[in-house]
Parts: C-alpha cells; structure tokens; sequence
C-alpha cells in the first residue's frame, strides 16, 4: 500500500511539472519582417501620386541597426493594378528619403498592368537614411505617377498590389535579400480614388507666340486702315 502511494505521489508531481512547463515555456518567438506599403490616396486629377513606402524593422536580416555591408541599399518593387482606358500613363520614381540620392543603378520598367522601381546605392557616400522601426508604414522611397483620361468619372478606383514573387530588398553587394518567400518581407496593398471629374487644361500660348500672334493683328489692322 505504502509502496502504491509513493508510486502515485510520483506520478503526480511528474504531471505537476509537466504541466508547469508547458505554462511557462517562451512563445514561439515573433517573425520579424520589414515592410513595403503602397499607398491609398485620393485626387482629382490628371496625375496623381501614390507614395510607396518602406519600413526597416530592426531585428531582420537587413538594417540601419545592422553593421555596414548589411543595410537596405537596394531594391525592386513592381506593383501591379488592372489596365483601363481610364489611365493614360504611368510611372515610378523615386521619392522621400530616396530622392536626393545619387543611385548606383536605376530602372523603371513600365508595362501594361504594372510598374516597377529598381535602384541600388553605393553605401559609403549614400547611404538610405531609414528610421529604424518608424511607425506604419515606414519611410518614403518612391511614388507612383498616374496619369487620367479627362472623361475619368468620379469614384474610379484603382487597385494596386505589389508583386510578392518581384518584389525583395537587399544589401548594396546583392549577397542578402529579403522576400515574402523567405518570411522576412511583408507586403501591403493600397488604391488610388478620382475624387471628381476634371476639365483638361487649356493649351496656352509662349511669349514668342503670343508676340508673333500681336504682330499678325497689327498688320492685319494697318491692311484694313488702308
């Protein structure tokens, strides 16, 4: 009998501490990513820019809280939205923190449906000056220019992704990525609205035409006087 209490005593506490484990055991720890966001913006046209933005995450592979050679100096960013006779041009630029920078290399491939910015910076002399774990959705890197048919109603809504497959940061070298197939890369969607209709701009004339248009009329009036 004594030896069949001892034997469940033992069985309990063993229980007991299993159990005690499992509530103190750590969580899985967090995937830590940075983020590339596409705007929602509204307008009233003809062009109207969408920023796209960046958010360095300290903690991931690539970083200004990382030691030099591992930074974000490089990028390809395509984003994606469905083709209308509504859109008449399309561009992406860089922007934001990106814009008095001297890039390395640049590309800005535009085809139907989509538009893609490539650039990659020499460190030493330009280095992205990201802010580490800025709030939603980061820093500006670029803008996408959209540019709208006149008779575009009011309400038309383009929406825009980015290409999760494309789309990946790196370091200057290329030696270190981050994707969204990797688990370090998220990505986030947005839209761009026309607010109302607008009326296209009225051509205006040069100085030089309208001085040629004002001599025309005086010799005009002098033919006419004589």
């Amino acid at each position: 009998m004594m030896k069949l209490r001892v034997q469940t005593l033992l069985r309990l506490s063993f229980a007991l501490v299993a159990v005690c484990g499992l509530l103190t055991a750590p969580a899985h720890a967090q995937v830590l990513q940075d983020v590339v966001t596409v705007g929602t913006v509204s307008g009233t046209g003809p062009t109207v820019s969408v920023p796209v933005y960046i958010r360095d995450t300290s903690g991931t592979p690539l970083g200004i809280d990382q030691p030099s050679g591992s930074r974000i100096q490089a990028f390809s960013i395509k984003v994606d939205f469905p083709t209308s006779p509504n859109i008449t041009n399309v561009t992406f630029t860089r922007a934001g923190i990106t814009a008095p920078l001297t890039p390395l290399f640049e590309s800005n491939p535009t085809s139907p449906g989509s538009t893609t910015l490539i650039a990659s910076f020499f460190e030493p002399t330009n280095l992205i000056p990201f802010t580490s774990n800025a709030a939603l959705p980061g820093n500006q890197i670029g803008q996408v220019n959209f540019t709208f048919a006149p008779s575009t109603p009011a309400g038309f809504v383009v929406p825009l992704t980015i290409d999760a497959t494309l789309t990946q940061l790196s370091n200057q070298a290329g030696t270190t990525s981050e994707t969204t197939a990797g688990g370090t890369l998220a990505v986030v969607p947005g839209s761009v609205t026309v607010t109302a209709p607008f009326a296209p701009t009225a051509p205006t004339l040069s100085t030089w035409a309208l001085g040629l248009l004002a001599a025309a009329l005086a010799v005009a009036a002098l033919r006419l006087k004589f």
